[in-house]
């Protein structure tokens, strides 16, 4: 009972201060003039797990037409993030997702750098249980996606990331790892819109591979599937949203390529208890839209993982399920940000959403 008074005073607290932000952001906004294709947005950024502790920070958001005339393309979106942690940790990073062509060609182009405090579970022979470890990341992605059908896309990623990460206790030793990823991506996309859809699916595969070649240490790969599908609800006005998601690694897997549970899939684990090689998790969603720019939704879900540095982890069960507010961060364009408060299995979590969960 303890761990759901606490996680209900959270969620409030932290949804107190953000709808009083949302609420000045929102009056400021009318006061301005907005332009036909470029809608800008400064958001505050606050989230709560049992891992960072508390994070807040600011999110400048701007969504354009990066040609006026092409009224096919959805929007392009871009914007920074600024964000801090009472246990210390701290980043700052960028993101870029645009549109061109009547959406014949997609790309993304983001960076991240900072520190991050945090800790894992080690099945240690002396003494198990968490230990913490300190990471410092900089990272820099770029991808293009090309239209090759319809609604088939074939796209190409390159991923660079460095990681230097200190552990406590030296219960394993400090590492420098440096690795570039390429990645190949096959997207089937129906959706009848990119950010907030109401019908179609969304079928992606990517094959990711940090091959010796591109100055890789280890060999090693990837294999992430994603299937999203989406229906109407209420005449329209609400959204039933279901997903499978998969991460198979194949190879040396370092610490920091690791997929831990939590997040997107599954939510409602933030102690970051539960990694592994490879994860599955299936998940389902009712998005209740009860307002013309609020929102709720309720999920649950299920995952499991293989590969886990502690061998009773692997295939076990692990279920989430929680709810999330929703607030639309442009007048004229469907595009949420929001919080979500989940359960998982003797762990739980806040969460800031920036656009949907999937």
């Amino acid at each position: 009972m303890r761990k759901y008074l606490i996680l209900a005073f959270v969620l409030l607290s932290a949804f107190s201060s953000y709808a009083q932000s949302v609420a000045n952001d929102s009056i400021s906004a009318k006061q301005e003039k907005e332009e036909k294709n470029f809608n800008f947005n400064l958001m505050p950024y606050m989230s709560y797990n049992r891992n960072l502790d508390f994070m807040y920070g600011i999110l400048p958001l701007a969504m354009y037409r990066l040609n006026p005339n092409d009224t096919i393309s959805p929007k392009s979106l871009s914007g920074l993030t600024g964000v801090f942690t009472t246990n210390g940790s701290k980043f700052i990073g960028f993101f870029n997702r645009w549109h061109l062509a009547e959406d014949k060609w997609r790309i993304q182009f983001y960076g991240a750098t900072g520190n991050h405090i945090s800790q894992f579970y080690y099945d240690y022979d002396v003494s198990p249980g968490f230990y913490d470890y300190k990471t410092k990341t900089t990272m820099v992605s770029i991808g293009v996606q090309r239209r090759i059908l319809s609604e088939l896309y074939f796209g190409l990623n390159y991923t660079f990331a460095h990681h230097f990460t200190e552990y406590e206790d030296e219960v394993q030793p400090d590492a420098t790892t440096e690795t570039h990823s390429l990645q190949y991506i096959l997207l089937y996309d129906s959706r009848d819109e990119v950010y907030y859809p109401f019908s179609g699916k969304q079928i992606r595969l990517k094959w990711n591979s940090f091959p010796q070649w591109m100055g890789n240490d280890i060999e090693a790969n990837k294999i992430i599937t994603e299937y999203n599908t989406y229906f109407p609800a209420r005449d329209n006005k609400d959204v039933i949203a279901a997903r499978f998601s998969g991460t198979f690694g194949i190879g040396d897997i370092a610490f920091e390529q690791q997929v831990v549970i939590g997040g997107n899939d599954i939510r409602g684990y933030s102690e970051a208890k539960y990694r592994g090689d490879g994860l599955m998790a299936v998940q389902g969603e009712y998005r209740y839209n009860f307002a013309n720019r609020m929102g709720l939704v309720g999920f649950a879900g299920l995952a499991t993982i293989y590969g886990s540095p502690t061998e009773d982890f692997d295939w076990d069960l692990y279920p989430g399920f929680g709810v999330g507010y929703r607030y639309q961060a442009f007048k004229k364009a469907k595009f949420n940000i929001g919080l979500d408060a989940a359960l998982g299995k003797d762990d739980w979590g806040v969460y800031f959403r920036i656009g949907e969960a999937f």
